[in-house]
């Protein structure tokens, strides 16, 4: 589930970079167009042999829990081991993303929503860095700032390298996919 604000106006927001990498996956793996499906725009195809929904929830982010309660009617429906939540991350760099298994919301209205509606933190995240965000700028401004041309085709360029990741949880699970994708760049090696 890639969180955003639906709408024209928030197309292009650092808010939105759930929905540009759920777009780019549904490109990606063939999957077709997003249709209504009550509080969320769906596509659902397989991908190497799994069914995969990418989901996109139409309610604001504050709400992008309502997307889950559908997914909750399934008995068969594990949170752990059958949702990612994709979202936006001011605390992370721009052209950064991590993966967890579980955590708190962290003060993310998205992913407070979806705990919410879970009742649990036990579900997989994964968060694009948007950021840094200006010390003098409120995080609800920031976030729903427009990118620069120059960010957005930074965050484009990162997007096939998340997709790498989250294909990886798909076929493979959280563990895999966060010891693959998590790793952090070697510091630079002193000088002689």
């Amino acid at each position: 589930m890639g969180l955003g604000n639906p709408g024209p106006e928030y197309a292009r927001t650092r808010h939105n970079a759930g929905f540009l990498l759920a777009e780019a996956l549904a490109g990606a793996w063939a999957l077709g167009a997003f249709r209504r499906n009550g509080p969320a725009r769906v596509t659902r195809g397989v991908y190497h042999n799994v069914s995969v929904a990418l989901i996109k929830p139409q309610t604001y982010m504050n709400r992008s829990g309502a997307a889950i309660r559908p997914l909750l009617a399934d008995s068969e429906f594990d949170a752990s081991r059958d949702l990612l939540v994709v979202t936006d991350d001011a605390a992370l760099p721009l052209g950064t993303f991590r993966l967890r298994a579980r955590g708190s919301h962290g003060g993310h209205r998205g992913l407070e929503s979806v705990e919410h509606a879970l009742r649990s933190r036990d579900y997989a995240r994964l968060r694009i860095g948007v950021g840094p965000q200006p010390e003098t700028m409120p995080m609800e401004d920031y976030v729903l700032e427009e990118f620069t041309d120059a960010e957005l085709d930074e965050l484009l360029t990162l997007l096939p390298t998340v997709g790498e990741a989250v294909a990886c949880w798909v076929t493979e699970g959280i563990g895999p996919a966060m010891n693959t994708f998590n790793r952090r760049p070697r510091p630079p090696e002193p000088l002689p």
